[in-house]
Protein backbone atom coordinates (compact mmCIF):
# COMPACT_ATOMS: atom_id res chain seq x y z
CA UNK A 1 0.00 0.00 0.00
CA UNK A 2 2.89 2.10 1.04
CA UNK A 3 4.23 2.36 -2.98
CA UNK A 4 0.67 3.06 -4.40
CA UNK A 5 -0.02 5.25 -2.12
CA UNK A 6 3.25 7.28 -3.23
CA UNK A 7 1.67 7.88 -6.93
CA UNK A 8 -1.09 10.28 -4.99
CA UNK A 9 1.00 12.92 -2.74
CA UNK A 10 0.20 16.38 -3.83
CA UNK A 11 -3.11 15.21 -5.41
CA UNK A 12 -6.93 15.67 -3.84
CA UNK A 13 -8.06 12.11 -2.50
CA UNK A 14 -10.81 10.46 -1.00
CA UNK A 15 -9.26 7.88 1.34
CA UNK A 16 -11.32 5.33 2.56
CA UNK A 17 -10.70 3.65 5.87
CA UNK A 18 -11.91 1.02 8.32
CA UNK A 19 -11.69 3.57 11.25
CA UNK A 20 -12.69 6.87 10.49
CA UNK A 21 -16.20 7.78 11.64
CA UNK A 22 -17.74 8.45 8.53
CA UNK A 23 -15.43 5.51 6.39
CA UNK A 24 -13.86 7.93 4.32
CA UNK A 25 -11.57 11.13 4.83
CA UNK A 26 -10.96 13.75 2.42
CA UNK A 27 -7.89 15.64 1.82
CA UNK A 28 -4.18 15.91 0.19
CA UNK A 29 -1.62 13.62 0.38
CA UNK A 30 1.35 15.01 1.76
CA UNK A 31 3.87 12.30 2.86
CA UNK A 32 4.15 8.87 2.88
CA UNK A 33 6.29 6.62 5.51
CA UNK A 34 6.76 3.42 6.73
CA UNK A 35 3.52 2.70 8.75
CA UNK A 36 1.40 6.12 7.58
CA UNK A 37 0.76 9.07 5.36
CA UNK A 38 0.14 12.73 6.35
CA UNK A 39 -3.13 14.68 5.13
CA UNK A 40 -4.01 18.06 4.75
CA UNK A 41 -7.54 18.85 5.37
CA UNK A 42 -9.55 21.50 3.74
CA UNK A 43 -10.11 23.11 7.17
CA UNK A 44 -6.22 23.28 7.71
CA UNK A 45 -5.88 20.60 9.95
CA UNK A 46 -3.26 18.21 9.61
CA UNK A 47 -3.84 13.99 10.22
CA UNK A 48 -2.08 11.04 9.94
CA UNK A 49 -3.24 8.04 8.99
CA UNK A 50 -2.42 4.12 9.57
CA UNK A 51 -2.16 2.55 6.21
CA UNK A 52 -2.88 -0.63 7.90
CA UNK A 53 -6.47 0.61 8.13
CA UNK A 54 -6.53 2.19 4.99
CA UNK A 55 -9.06 0.26 2.12
CA UNK A 56 -8.70 2.57 -0.79
CA UNK A 57 -7.54 5.86 -2.27
CA UNK A 58 -9.66 7.13 -4.65
CA UNK A 59 -8.29 10.61 -6.69
CA UNK A 60 -11.09 13.24 -6.27
CA UNK A 61 -13.33 13.18 -9.42
CA UNK A 62 -13.88 16.21 -11.09
CA UNK A 63 -15.82 17.19 -14.36
CA UNK A 64 -15.08 17.53 -17.76
CA UNK A 65 -13.99 21.27 -16.94
CA UNK A 66 -11.68 20.82 -13.84
CA UNK A 67 -14.27 21.84 -11.53
CA UNK A 68 -14.92 19.28 -9.07
CA UNK A 69 -17.80 17.45 -8.68
CA UNK A 70 -20.53 18.20 -6.31
CA UNK A 71 -21.27 14.74 -5.29
CA UNK A 72 -19.54 11.33 -5.07
CA UNK A 73 -21.34 8.44 -5.08
CA UNK A 74 -19.26 5.17 -4.38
Amino acid sequence: MKDLAKRFIGEECIIYTVASDSGSIQGVIKEVADGGMIIDRKSGEREIINLDFVTRIRQYPRKKNGKKKDVVLD
